[in-house]
């Protein structure tokens, strides 16, 4: 037995909905055939009956679409070159910082060579000139050298401390151009794709590798607008997999765009899933049932057990081997999950008829049987 209503069971309920009206039915015939059949009880299929649930009901919005991590970087080359020694592959963890593979550019690298001989000549020329400035000082103060000589060797010296500037500038923007030769993680993560082998010839800009983070998913779905001014920051998210039935998994609400799309007149909302175990794959397609409300423990019935009388809803409650015609005050529904919450006439444990469309009068006698 059920509380909640499958597609894989409509077929099955639509023949136990014909088999119930016929046996209601001949219940009504006159005549010695009808009190014969009266003596026979309905039978009830598993499918035809749910059990009275408590379960947490409120209302909520749902969202669909791909669970994909939050942190995807593509590992791009920087410089142009040769691709040598890519030391990992897909699937392979990495840390932040890690050298994934080097490119060789022997005309970045000998730049930045060049660069740092040129810091080391214009740093001895500076030494030169601070001794010619020191000895034009003493002579200068012993009125053995003119004005203009002292101020020429102050002049040389000045040039020497610029062109010592020029040349540690130039040197750390080699330096920096060479150690763009290296490929390093951005984070730390799995890499979830390479698309270059060593010895490939590469250019700036051309992609090496993806590197992903999957400690953390997203879905990025789209509500309507009246449904966006319920969806807050912060909301918890209950998510299902299609491939994982039958479970459930808590993240929360990251995001919610500030306006609709032009074209869909949609709010994006985007929800999060912690991921630490790596339980959840990602790129699968998930649903989020963002809760808008206060959640509550409450008795709980599919829709389709509520029926609606003159005065009142009721339901059909299997109370041993006869059927009673109760009535119920209903409260919040969940589109969601297809159950309604009675707050009045029902507790969990109890048996109720779910099967669409057939009445039974109350008193009418019942037996349960197990499907094959």
């Amino acid at each position: 037995m059920t509380v909640l209503t499958s597609p894989s069971n409509r077929s099955m309920r639509i023949s136990h909905a014909a088999l119930l009206t016929l046996t209601v039915a001949a219940l009504a015939c006159g005549g010695k055939s009808a009190t014969n059949e009266a003596a026979l009880p309905v039978v009830l299929g598993a499918a035809d009956v749910a059990v009275v649930a408590m379960a947490d009901i409120g209302p909520s919005v749902v969202v669909s679409g791909v669970l994909d991590p939050v942190d995807v970087i593509r590992v791009r080359a920087q410089v142009a070159g040769t691709l040598r020694e890519l030391a990992v592959d897909r699937g392979a963890k990495v840390s932040r910082g890690q050298v994934l593979g080097r490119i060789e550019a022997q005309g970045v690298t000998s730049g930045a060579e060049g660069a740092k001989a040129n810091v080391a000549s214009a740093e001895a020329a500076l030494a030169v000139a601070q001794q010619r400035l020191d000895g034009a000082k003493k002579l200068f103060a012993a009125g053995a050298m003119s004005a203009i000589d002292f101020k020429t060797a102050q002049a040389g010296y000045d040039a020497g401390v610029a062109q010592v500037a020029a040349a540690r500038a130039a040197s750390a923007s080699a330096s920096e151009a060479a150690g763009r030769t290296n490929l390093k993680s951005p984070i730390d993560g799995w890499v979830s794709d390479r698309v270059a082998e060593s010895g490939e010839s590469v250019k700036a800009e051309d992609p090496v590798f993806t590197v992903v983070d999957p400690r953390t998913l997203e879905l990025k779905g789209q509500v309507g607008a009246v449904d966006a001014a319920h969806v807050h920051v912060g909301q918890a998210v209950a998510f299902t997999l299609d491939a994982m039935p039958g479970q459930e998994f808590k993240g929360t609400v990251a995001r919610v765009d500030p306006v609709a799309s032009a074209a869909t007149r949609q709010v994006g909302v985007f929800a999060h899933l912690p991921n630490g175990s790596g339980k959840v794959v990602a790129g699968q397609f998930a649903h989020g049932r963002i809760r808008t409300g206060a959640t509550n423990k409450a008795v709980v019935v599919p829709v389709n057990a509520v029926r609606t009388g003159e005065k009142e809803s009721y339901v059909l409650v299997v109370d041993g081997a006869v059927v009673r015609r109760r009535p119920v005050v209903t409260g919040a529904r969940n589109e969601d999950t297809g159950v309604i919450a009675i707050t009045s006439g029902l507790k969990a444990g109890e048996r109720v008829v779910i099967t669409a469309g057939v009445e039974m009068a109350d008193g009418t006698k019942v037996s349960t049987a197990k499907e094959k």
